[in-house]
């Protein structure tokens, strides 16, 4: 190519990613300079909320500190252009990066062109280019909406909660509404009254003219409620006779899937691959910016023509013409966003792809519900046999599914939330029989069973519930998700299930035995929890701010922002609509409401006759003996709640066992050995040091023994570590680390250049080095290298932290929002 930064360029495209700048210019000449903006190069100032409110809501704009430079060499490229292409993405996201680009590079009308395309192919490049069009001021402004929108909830919200809950917390219009759904879920868990039943399941053989025996597998229709009576029912089966009461077969079709949207991609990536959201909507961009599939943020399940031509191609050549089948899908969601396209490969012959293992699994999902949602029905025979048994009213009811004619199930098979990773429907094939013949009971057997409690959500069926609701858009599932986390209202873990006996019944060679069993119940993974804060948090904005967390609230404000990127509202007026009335209902809140931490009265001490309740702490929930009185001077006593503990089903008992601890579990080699559980989780105490418990061991439970052996492994891994020390400076050792030998020395860590052996180092040589060397850069606010290496400018920064911190508590909300960017 030609030399790209003269004083004269001809054309200069501006695109959001580098990797979609490198893709995009294989595909223009020489004529083209193809530069990224990285992303937004602008953002609503912190001062005053970003927004002149007095001024009809006008936003204040600044550009990020980490992009002016790139600003800086995009406003002199574009300065020296003939034209300047905006290419960002075409949802509203895209369209506001290419307004900001407008506005801070001081681009021309005449001499800038937008274009969008929904697949980084020649053919789509080259088209935009052909047909560039300006930049939709209406999608802007939805943008702008929204943007505005979240800034005045955050801003306004969060400094409430810090007076009313708890300091440095934070509140969002889209995620406060998923953390309720989240907390309403565990709350009917919570509630939930498990009911016990018995299922009989029962084995018949059926005998064949050649001699050969085929078994029908059947469930009786009905459940018992008594241990006695499914015995009863099972000591009646064992001289009872059994007909085929009715045969019913039914043909059945099936079809297929429509192509993937933004939230079916999220969903059925978790359920088949196991991917977070935040994880395929990354591996997806990269996809996306490489070329390989269509625009990843889409409501849409609409498919090109071009593409309905390729996917029968493909289909013909691959499994001929009786498989493939012309759909084209409807978009239903109304609203749906500005990308007009499924997700779908670029070009459908490649069926796999060149990549990283999680790109290439994630391709293949794609190209296998896009190639699926083109072919024929299954066809499928269902068959169902009713088993009578003499003298009773209850039947046994056996179901069977065949496939006829696999159709697109020879490609694709859809999840769902109940199916493990990757399972496929199994078909089952009864044998035929006929009405009123006789069968013979093989064996039958009864399990108790319960009732099962609400399923908590994933990521991918929150996504789900959120789209159903109308909250959000595709844009919007992924950092919703991940904000809720990291905010540590909710955390996604998995959490081992408990045992739990049942009652086994089994009738066999005409015995009714009777056990006792044991099995695993309860057990989670890749769960979504509300923490206690989250909890305490959701139901303090439910009490004073209903509206904001409204369900048909946030899907009715979903909606406005529709009809402001339509053209059909004003978005200033809809901002006034809800800020005033939100604005007065924040100052009566700090004016009026009480401060809420959660707490709830458990009941007393039986040792102390103290009190004992639960709240939220400085650290998170913890449980309280005795309540704080400025006048006495004995201290109530603090324990945190243990995992899996909540303030709303604790109970007095549980809480008191937290006190159990620092536990006193004996001496070796003459010191005690205690076990505590500080701020960075449970540890041993020996001697004046401190090991870490493992994450299997109890801090409640671990015996001595157990301790002792923490303590030797410790030792012992700390001897190994230590190259080298000097008697007449403690504080300087040559150590072994995980990245080879170093210097500690006064809680700073120095490298030792290489090939040098560092056993043969003297106190002058580690000086010497330690003196060649900048001091270490802080690694954390508690680290010993921070505090190592804190200079004059550092102390000058707490300074103004601290008093910013004074200020915020006098300050009004307003003026606390200022530093609320989190929200």
């Amino acid at each position: 190519m030609a030399k790209k930064q003269t004083d004269a360029l001809t054309n200069l495209v501006i695109v959001e990613s580098p990797a979609k700048a490198k893709t995009i210019e294989k595909f223009l000449g020489s004529d083209f300079v193809v530069k990224s903006s990285y992303g937004h190069i602008r953002d609503l100032a912190k001062a005053d909320f970003g927004i002149d409110i007095k001024n009809n809501y006008q936003p204040q704009y600044v550009v990020s500190d980490d992009k002016k430079e790139v600003v800086r060499e995009l406003k002199s490229l574009a300065a020296n252009a003939q034209t300047v292409w905006l290419a960002s993405d075409e949802d509203r996201e895209g369209e506001a990066i290419a307004w900001h680009l407008f506005e801070e590079l001081n681009l021309k009308d005449n001499s800038t062109r937008r274009i969008v395309f929904h697949e980084i192919t020649k053919d789509a490049i080259l088209k935009a280019v052909q047909h560039p069009r300006a930049i939709d001021k209406h999608l802007v402004d939805a943008q702008q909406a929204r943007r505005v929108l979240d800034r005045l909830v955050g801003f306004e919200l969060s400094p409430v909660l810090w007076k009313k809950v708890k300091p440095s917390l934070s509140a969002g219009r889209v995620q406060s509404v998923a953390v309720r759904l989240l907390v309403e879920r565990e709350r009917e868990i919570f509630h939930f009254e498990s009911k016990d039943s018995y299922r009989v399941a029962a084995v018949f053989t059926v005998a064949e003219s050649k001699g050969k025996v085929q078994v029908i597998k059947a469930e009786l229709s009905r459940r018992f409620e008594t241990l006695e009576q499914t015995r009863e029912f099972l000591q009646h089966c064992v001289n009872a006779s059994f007909l085929v009461d009715n045969v019913e077969k039914k043909p059945a079709t099936k079809s297929p899937a429509p192509p993937f949207t933004t939230s079916t991609l999220q969903q059925e990536a978790a359920r088949k691959l196991g991917f977070s959201v935040s994880q395929t909507m990354s591996v997806a961009q990269k996809l996306y910016e490489a070329g390989k599939i269509t625009y990843m943020r889409t409501d849409s399940v609409n498919l090109s023509d071009v593409a309905i031509a390729s996917a029968a191609s493909v289909i013909r050549s691959q499994m001929g013409e009786k498989y493939h089948y012309t759909r084209q899908f409807k978009t239903k969601a109304k609203g749906a966003q500005e990308a007009h396209e499924a997700i779908r490969p670029t070009y459908l012959q490649d069926e796999t792809i060149v990549g990283s293992s999680a790109e290439q699994r994630l391709y293949e999902l794609i190209w296998k519900r896009t190639i699926a949602s083109q072919m024929a029905d299954a066809q499928l025979e269902r068959t169902v046999i009713s088993i009578s048994v003499q003298g009773k009213s209850e039947q046994f009811v056996a179901t069977g599914e065949v496939i006829r004619f696999d159709g697109f199930l020879k490609v694709y098979i859809e999840s769902n939330d109940h199916d493990k990773e990757g399972d496929d429907e199994q078909s089952l094939l009864l044998p035929p029989v006929e009405k009123n013949q006789v069968l013979t009971l093989s064996e039958a057997e009864a399990r108790q069973r319960w009732n099962q409690k609400p399923a908590r959500y994933t990521e991918a069926s929150l996504v789900r519930k959120l789209e159903e609701l109308g909250i959000g858009r595709p844009s919007t599932y992924a950092p919703t998700i991940s904000t809720i986390q990291q905010r540590g209202y909710v955390v996604k873990e998995e959490r081992p299930g408990v045992e739990r006996k049942y009652q086994h019944l089994l009738l066999k060679n005409g015995q009714v035995l009777h056990s006792e069993k044991i099995e695993i119940s309860g057990a989670e993974k890749n769960k979504l929890f509300p923490t206690d804060i989250g909890i305490v948090v959701n139901d303090f904005l439910v009490k004073y701010f209903q509206k904001v967390m409204d369900f048909d609230f946030t899907a009715n404000v979903e909606k406005e922002f529709d009809e402001i990127a339509e053209g059909k509202l004003v978005w200033q007026k809809v901002i006034d609509r809800f800020y005033k009335p939100f604005h007065l209902q924040v100052e009566e809140t700090i004016e009026k409401s009480e401060r809420n931490t959660g707490e709830r009265i458990l009941g007393n001490d039986p040792e102390s006759g103290k009190v004992v309740l639960v709240k939220i702490g400085r650290f998170g929930p913890m449980a309280q003996i005795g309540e704080s009185d400025p006048d006495s001077e004995e201290k109530p006593r603090f324990a945190s709640l243990r995992t899996g503990q909540h303030i709303e089903t604790i109970s007095l008992d549980e809480a008191l066992d937290l006190f159990r601890l620092p536990r006193d579990l004996g001496e070796f080699e003459s010191y005690k050995v205690v076990v505590a559980i500080g701020r960075f989780g449970p540890y041993v105490r020996h001697n004046g040091k401190f090991v870490s418990i493992k994450k299997g061991d109890d801090p409640y439970e671990i015996s001595l023994e157990r301790a002792i052996q923490l303590i030797l492994d410790k030792r012992e891994e700390d001897n190994n570590k230590l190259i080298r020390a000097f008697d007449d400076e403690p504080e300087l050792k040559i150590l072994n680390g995980r990245w080879g030998p170093y210097i500690s020395f006064n809680g700073g860590n120095y490298k030792i250049p290489k090939n040098t052996d560092a056993a043969t180092l003297s106190k002058d040589d580690c000086m010497k080095l330690i003196e060649s060397q900048p001091a270490p850069k802080k690694s954390g606010r508690f680290s010993k290298t921070a505090k190592a290496a804190v200079s004059k400018s550092d102390v000058a920064t707490s300074k103004k932290v601290a008093q910013k911190k004074t200020t915020t508590k006098k300050t009004t909300t307003k003026s606390g929002a200022k530093s609320a960017k989190k929200s």
